[in-house]
C-alpha cells in the first residue's frame, strides 16, 4: 500500500544504456550497446575494422495452452550497475518501452489468496510481471513467493516491513537494515538470489538510499501508471484507471498491488483489455542477481524465529482415526 509519491532529487542515479534485448516476438534486434571497433592494426590504417554485428535477440517459445493469451511481447535484460532508474514519475532518462509495451509490477505480497489469484490470472495469460514483496510477508508466506519466482516472475523487494524510508525519524543505518533486511527475506523465501530490483514505499526516495542502492548496483522502480488500486472501491475502477492512463500515455509500467483483493478481481479483465488494445507486455529481468549480506541472512534466521519444517516420517505427525 502508498500513499502519494515524494519528489526525487534529479540526477542521483548514474546514467548509462541498462536494457538489452533478450528476445522478442519481432524480427528486428532490439537496440543495445552498441559494439566498439577493433584497433586498427599499423598495416591497414586505411581501413579500419568493422565492428561486430549485435547478435540476434532469441526468438520467444510459444509454449502457451491458450492461443489467444497476450503473452509475453519481449524480454529484456537489465544492467542494473549504478542503479538506474525506471518509471517516468521519477525517472526520465532511461526510455526503452515502444508505443503500446507495458511492464506490469505488483507490490505488497504475498499474500493468501489474492497472490496466487494474480499468478493464475497471469498464468491463464501465459504473460510475466514484476514482483516487489514485503519482507515481513515473504516469511508469513514463503510457500506463495516460492510459487511466484517458480512461475517464472521477476522477484525484486519492498524493505522489510514497507516503511516509508523518507521518515526523518529513521536513521541512516534504519533505513540500510529495512533494505537489506527485506532481501535477505526474500532469499529465505524463494530459496534463491532475489533480483537487484527495489522499489520505495510509498515510492518515497530519499536521496542518501538512491545513492546506497546505486553503489549496491540495484535499479530502482517507479513507475509510469498508478493504478491506486489501494483506493479503488471494486475491480472495474482499477481497470478503468489504468486502461485510461495507458490510452492517454500509449506505454508504461504499472503499478498494483498483490496484496489488494479488488486488484487480483481485476487482473483477468485488465489482461484481456490490454490484448484487445494491441499492448505487449515487456518482461523485465536482471543480467545478475543481488548477493545478499550474509550478517543479514543470519540475523533474519535467528531473531524472526522464521518456521521449519517438520523432518518427522508420515507416519508419526498424520495417523487416521476414523474414516
Amino acid at each position: 500500500m502508498r500513499v502519494a509519491a515524494g519528489l526525487l532529487i534529479a540526477g542521483a542515479v548514474s546514467a548509462g544504456v541498462v536494457v538489452a534485448a533478450w528476445a522478442q516476438s519481432s524480427a528486428q534486434p532490439a537496440t543495445s550497446r552498441s559494439a566498439g571497433s577493433a584497433p586498427t592494426p599499423p598495416a591497414a590504417a586505411a581501413a579500419p575494422a568493422a565492428a561486430p554485428a549485435p547478435a540476434a535477440p532469441a526468438a520467444i517459445k510459444n509454449t502457451c495452452a491458450n492461443p489467444d493469451a497476450l503473452g509475453v511481447g519481449r524480454v529484456v535484460e537489465i544492467d542494473t550497475t549504478g542503479g538506474p532508474g525506471f518509471g517516468f514519475e521519477h525517472f526520465k532518462q532511461l526510455d526503452f518501452l515502444r508505443d503500446k509495451e507495458v511492464v506490469l509490477t505488483f507490490d505488497d505480497g504475498p499474500w493468501p489468496v489474492n497472490t496466487p489469484a494474480v499468478l493464475k490470472a497471469l498464468g491463464e495469460e501465459c504473460t510475466k510481471a514484476i514482483f516487489f514483496p514485503i519482507g515481513k510477508h515473504a516469511t508469513y508466506y514463503p510457500e506463495i513467493l516460492k510459487q511466484v519466482a517458480t512461475a517464472g516472475h521477476t522477484v525484486g523487494a519492498h524493505t522489510w516491513s514497507h516503511a516509508n524510508l523518507n521518515n526523518k525519524k529513521l536513521s541512516e543505518q534504519q533505513q540500510i537494515d529495512e533494505i537489506e533486511k527485506g532481501y535477505s527475506a526474500v532469499k529465505w523465501a524463494i530459496g534463491g538470489a532475489p533480483a537487484p530490483f527495489f522499489r520505495f514505499p510509498a515510492l518515497q526516495h530519499p536521496p542518501t538510499m538512491v545513492t546506497y542502492l546505486g553503489n549496491r548496483n540495484v535499479a530502482i522502480y517507479s513507475c509510469d501508471v498508478d493504478s491506486f488500486d489501494f483506493r479503488a472501491k471494486n475491480a472495474d475502477k482499477i481497470v478503468e484507471t489504468v486502461m485510461g492512463k495507458l490510452d492517454k500515455n500509449g506505454k508504461g509500467i504499472i503499478l498494483m498491488h498483490d496484496f489488494q483483493k479488488h486488484t487480483a478481481e481485476a487482473l483477468p479483465q485488465l489482461l484481456r483489455k490490454l490484448k484487445a488494445g494491441g499492448y505487449k507486455v515487456v518482461h523485465m529481468r536482471a543480467k545478475a542477481q543481488l548477493q545478499t549480506i550474509a550478517s543479514y541472512d543470519e540475523s533474519l534466521a535467528k531473531d524472526s524465529k522464521l518456521p521449519t519444517v517438520s523432518a518427522r516420517p508420515v507416519s508419526s505427525v498424520v495417523q487416521t482415526v476414523a474414516e
